[in-house]
């Protein structure tokens, strides 16, 4: 039986992007509790900081707009979505599925409007309240064959991590 939770993820997912951004060299404050504001972690460097909003998953995808899907479209689902988080926040994705318990996560760091333009492109241009880190549609499905994938630029390198800073740090 698997015991670990959702709430196993969230702190492990926190503590493995906090850890990470320290490896490379930032100062990072963590906020703990439930009900946080927009963010879970603060990075500082050179009197530069960012916002982050960690999201873990063990599925292979993060459920994003489902809370703003009734009633709505998904392109419409996702605009809602966005609305509530600041251009400066950025998002530190940690995907869990398939990783070995010897290895580290897979992580991502994106911005709220990168994030909402994938969700508006996904199955098929349909849209979707679901990120896929790498989710090929089956037959029966709307988008059957196509394939969702978060890019490739958005993994979480000392690169993108000073992209990041250099662009949304304040």
């Amino acid at each position: 039986m698997d015991k670990v939770s959702s709430w196993h993820i969230g702190v492990a997912a926190e503590a493995i992007a906090a850890a990470q951004f320290a490896r490379f060299g930032y100062y990072v404050s963590v906020q703990y509790g439930a009900n946080q504001p927009e963010y879970d972690l603060m990075a500082e460097i050179d009197d530069k900081i960012l916002k982050i909003s960690v999201k873990g998953s063990k599925d292979g995808g993060w459920g994003l707009t489902q809370k703003y899907k009734q009633g709505r479209t998904y392109h419409e689902a996702v605009d809602e979505w966005l609305k509530n988080h600041h251009k400066k926040t950025i998002f530190c994705l940690v995907q869990f599925v398939n990783v070995d318990d010897t290895q580290l996560p897979r992580m991502y760091l994106a911005t709220p409007q990168e994030i909402a333009e994938i969700l508006k492109n996904q199955a098929n241009g349909r849209g979707d309240t679901i990120l896929y880190e790498n989710h090929k549609w089956g037959a029966q499905a709307f988008a059957a064959g196509t394939v969702d994938k978060v890019p490739n630029e958005w993994e979480f390198t000392k690169e993108r991590a000073k992209y990041m800073f250099d662009t949304y740090g304040v």
